[in-house]
């Protein structure tokens, strides 16, 4: 059995399904069981747990063979509410899966995740990759850049309904991003395939745009000119300082977005490709689907629809 952890999230439903389509045994543990009614329906197990709670954590491992760890890291907030910066919950289900000789254990992580980094977010999922290589359990480590579904739909949603798109700074940066479907394939990956066992592997998406690229992409897409309102980064780090007392989790995101907005961003997945060939998404395939979506009658699922973020 594979134990999908955050399985009702955008990633963890992604493959949670995907495990089920397969035919494996799949528990999905969430903190809103009543959002797992589809995988439900499909034959996952559901339980309810919390990345806070030992004790949940240690009966949601009993009996599984294979852990996902997909909850997420950098983005739509922190692990079921807490700090974005906080690698406690995470080392808690790596603690309980060694506990319940789990056999192995795939941890989504982020790209550029070093003990020095100057973002908290990715020295906590960092000490979470050590934490997990020092333990005795057989791992893998996928790391991942900016989800189109939030970084890519952010821009893009506004550009669709015919409004303005927000970028912070000029949007002049190359930012890898990828699509959460292609994120999931690899996932499945390094669940089963024994070459990828007891590594980190770093993914990304096949292309680097800027935020002007993709704002002009689903321009394009929608057959109309994109317009933007661009955020100046002094403004976005001084909220980021002003709210911290207030709400880290919305603090760290702006932060985030600043640092995003001037830092390397670029990824070129060639040598991982090599090893394990796919047909990545690119950012106009993706902004197709995101306006079928868009024409398709409320209530009815579309594809590739996310969380939004600042872009």
């Amino acid at each position: 059995m594979v134990l999908v952890v955050e399985g009702t999230g955008l990633l963890g439903s992604t493959v949670s399904a995907k495990l089920l389509d397969e035919g494996r045994r799949v528990r999905v543990m969430t903190a809103t069981p009543e959002r797992a009614a589809r995988l439900a329906h499909l034959g996952a197990d559901v339980v309810t747990g919390d990345l806070r709670d030992g004790a949940s954590l240690a009966r949601a491992c009993q009996d599984v063979e294979r852990v996902a760890a997909v909850a997420p890291n950098l983005a739509g907030g922190g692990l079921d509410g807490a700090p974005i910066g906080d690698a406690s919950a995470q080392l808690r289900l790596v603690d309980a899966a060694l506990g319940a000789r789990v056999a192995h254990f795939v941890y989504v992580s982020s790209l550029g995740a070093a003990p020095g980094h100057p973002l908290a977010c990715f020295r906590a999922v960092h000490h979470v990759e050590a934490h997990l290589r020092a333990s005795k359990l057989s791992y893998t480590i996928v790391r991942v850049p900016t989800f189109m579904e939030s970084w890519v739909a952010g821009i893009g949603s506004p550009i669709l309904a015919q409004r303005r798109a927000m970028i912070v700074g000029p949007g002049r940066n190359p930012i890898n991003t990828i699509a959460v479907e292609d994120v999931a394939h690899y996932v499945l990956l390094a669940l089963y395939h024994p070459g990828a066992r007891d590594r980190i592997i770093e993914i990304g998406g096949l292309e680097n745009p800027t935020a002007r690229e993709v704002a002009a992409t689903f321009g394009r897409v929608a057959g109309r000119s994109a317009r933007t309102i661009h955020l100046p980064l002094p403004l976005v780090r001084a909220l980021g300082k002003l709210l911290r007392p207030f709400g880290r989790g919305t603090s760290e995101l702006l932060t985030l977005a600043a640092h995003r907005s001037t830092s390397d961003q670029r990824f070129d997945p060639a040598t991982t490709l090599a090893e394990f060939p796919l047909r990545l998404t690119t950012v106009e395939e993706f902004a197709y689907r995101m306006q079928r979506a868009a024409r398709q009658p409320q209530g009815t699922e579309g594809a590739s629809r996310g969380p939004s973020s600042l872009a």
